[in-house]
């Protein structure tokens, strides 16, 4: 949406802090009966990492097709108000059923409401740098659309890129780009908290013997989800290095899980089975293709998860279970993966045209920092602590603040929505003692 006018005190029941899909499904059940809820989303459109994915497991379901027409339901919805590309600061409880928020909202320079979504800013725009939402696969304008199901689709600048040039004025039949704007702080008053701020991918960097953004076709597990999606950056699945279709794909599970070295030494729970689930996939759209996945443990610990599993090894993909040590750069782009067979108790070597490395789930962490008279406690592992994790997981140590999705552990897409839904009813629960 456009900035609000500076100093402008605005009230609502909830404020919702992450417009993914369990801070999303928390929004619309709160709404759904009556409340008016804030929706605070730090990217350019709602919908979190799961409008980026491809298909979801073990149903190979479209995830886009789920998550569209829930995006569109939340931001039409009358009870919510959903800002993006803005940042909640600071949040005060000043009492029960008392809360103030500082949320910053960014400048766009474009007013949302008056934008077609024609891109024609982006044929105008001459500055071309790497997109961010295609996970630095191809590049994108300075003037763009985040992605072509964005909710809202609606043009941004890239005002750390733009050269001022102003080509993108000019070409704007709506007059809608607005250099003028700037940063607004908002008081946001309300009743009670979510916290579903989501979780972030490991950085495969801090395991340089991976090689991870020296070798150009060892590229991460969301990289692969976007050259598997229907809004991918390719017609086809492309090795960056040379745009040969590769056709010997290694996955390297637990780069970043279950490995006190980097920092994580918990088990990121949806790593094997997106592996699994991108590995069936590609089978499909490379049906020459050899897959091999390396790998520790299978866990396929959820409902239909072992039979999908099992299905993979039916069409052929290899399981090798050995430990990956070291990945090293053939003069023809290939890669050398030296790893311990761990059944045979050796040494062994293989060669491969593309490596993914199946990157671990981490907390997103600063949402502690945001409260500053009571202490949002973290558990060990940096997630939002549950105070009664079996009773009322969506509990916090703050009394009238609640944690949805992944804020609070690793989790997959179905309990991500389980866990939004708690969050819901606790709030709801908590409101209603208000009212009485």
């Amino acid at each position: 949406m456009s900035a609000v006018e500076t100093n402008k005190v605005l009230k609502f029941d909830v404020l919702v802090i992450g417009g993914g899909i369990a801070g999303g499904e928390s929004a619309l059940n709160l709404a759904d009966v009556g409340y008016k809820v804030l929706l605070v989303e730090k990217e350019l459109s709602i919908g979190g990492k799961m409008i980026l994915l491809s298909k979801v497991f073990p149903t190979l379901d479209c995830a886009a097709c789920i998550t569209t027409p829930k995006v569109s339901e939340i931001a039409r919805h009358p009870n919510i108000t959903i800002f993006t590309g803005a940042e909640t600061k600071k949040i005060t409880k000043k009492g029960e059923h008392h809360f103030e928020a500082v949320v910053l909202q960014k400048p766009r320079y474009v007013h949302v409401d008056d934008c077609t979504g024609c891109q024609l800013c982006e044929e105008a725009c001459p500055v071309s740098v790497p997109d961010q939402y295609q996970y630095d696969l191809v590049g994108r304008k300075a003037a763009y659309i985040p992605f072509s199901i964005a909710s809202p689709r609606a043009a941004a600048i890239d005002i750390e890129n733009c050269t001022l040039c102003g080509a993108c004025e000019r070409a704007c039949p709506t007059q809608c780009i607005d250099f003028t704007q700037t940063e607004e702080e908002l008081l946001i008053k309300v009743k009670s908290v979510i916290v579903a701020t989501g979780f972030n991918l490991f950085d495969p960097l801090k395991i340089p013997r991976y090689g991870f953004g020296e070798y150009r076709n060892v590229i991460t597990s969301m990289q692969m989800e976007r050259q598997l999606a229907p809004t991918r950056p390719f017609n086809t699945i492309l090795r960056p290095g040379d745009g040969k279709m590769p056709d010997n794909i290694a996955y390297v599970l637990c780069t970043g899980s279950r490995d006190k070295s980097v920092g994580n030494p918990i088990c990121s729970q949806i790593c094997c089975m997106y592996s699994i689930k991108q590995a069936q996939l590609l089978m499909g759209a490379l049906p020459m293709a050899d897959i091999t996945i390396y790998y520790l443990h299978i866990r396929a610990f959820g409902k239909g998860f072992n039979e999908f599993y099992a299905q993979a090894q039916d069409m052929g993909v290899e399981f090798m279970k050995g430990k990956v040590g070291k990945i090293t750069e053939k003069e023809n782009g290939n890669l050398l993966l030296r790893y311990e067979d761990i059944e045979a108790g050796v040494v062994k070597e293989a060669e491969h045209d593309m490596v993914v490395l199946s990157v671990g789930v981490l907390p997103n962490l600063g949402i502690s920092d945001v409260f500053d008279n009571e202490r949002l406690e973290m558990d060990p592992f940096r997630f939002v602590a549950q105070s009664d994790m079996l009773a009322s997981p969506a509990k916090t140590s703050i009394e009238g603040v609640f944690v949805s999705g992944t804020a609070s552990g690793p989790m997959d897409i179905p309990d991500s929505i389980l866990s939004g839904g708690a969050a819901s009813v606790e709030t709801t629960s908590y409101l209603r003692r208000a009212r009485v």
